[in-house]
């Protein structure tokens, strides 16, 4: 029986790069690049799922939990929309950068180290995030189960990562840690990307029913991500707790 989802292996090689959250051109600069289309696509699917009015910081009534939060480089953001933010990471370097920067920024964001299983708050949240982290979990089907335990019924999940394809492998290992030096060597382990299917049918075991599920593209000409057709590479799915 599994006790934890922290791959302590994985834990140490964010925490090593922790202090460059922040920077643009830094270690995490193909997240800086994400951010606009994954908020866009998360901060759209919540007022459709949720069928929210309002305008002006719509996600002012939605608790929501950032799972493998990093730096905050989306709980920020998701905040700043009206959200009421928790981030938890397994990192404690990590938070300690977060909470930083959102001091830093007047923000209020409730960052906590921990892991889902061991987090220590009882309410519920409307939607959880879980992006780019599956592939560096102990055990995603735990790591789901747990996540899963955490959200109200008919809330949403979010879940983005790496479609397990040779595509996928010359992309995001190859082309992005290899020879765009996007990534430091090392950041990913084939071997722990998720095809779609295996992600649909975890977190179906986990009451959690596919909503949508959609392919994310950089296009070199605009350097810019789009949603796209293709998941062979980057993939994005939303889920709704049964």
């Amino acid at each position: 029986m599994k006790s934890s989802t922290i791959n302590k292996k994985e834990i140490e090689k964010f925490s090593k790069i922790a202090s460059q959250w922040w920077d643009p051109n830094g270690k995490f600069k193909p997240l800086h690049k994400f951010n606009p289309i994954r908020i866009e696509y998360i901060k759209n699917s919540i007022i459709k799922h949720f069928k929210i009015k309002s305008t002006i910081r719509p996600l002012k009534k939605i608790d929501l939990l950032d799972i493998g939060c990093g730096g905050g480089l989306l709980s920020e953001p998701i905040y700043r929309l009206g959200a009421n933010v928790v981030g938890i990471d397994a990192s404690k370097k990590n938070i300690e950068v977060a909470k930083f920067h959102a001091k830093q920024n007047h923000l209020k964001i409730n960052y906590i180290c921990s892991s889902p299983e061991k987090l220590k708050i009882k309410k519920k949240f409307d939607v959880i995030l879980n992006m780019e982290i599956v592939e560096h979990v102990e055990d995603m089907n735990f790591f789901i189960k747990k996540s899963s335990e955490l959200l109200k019924k008919d809330g949403l999940m979010f879940i983005a990562t790496l479609n397990k394809t040779l595509k996928s492998y010359t992309f995001a290992i190859i082309g992005a840690e290899y020879i765009l030096r996007w990534l430091p060597i090392g950041t990913h382990d084939w071997d722990k990307f998720v095809t779609p299917d295996e992600l649909i049918k975890v977190s179906k075991n986990n009451n959690l029913e596919i909503k949508n599920l959609d392919g994310l593209k950089y296009n070199f000409l605009t350097d810019k991500w789009k949603i796209s057709n293709d998941n062979s590479v980057n993939y994005i799915a939303s889920f709704k707790k049964i």
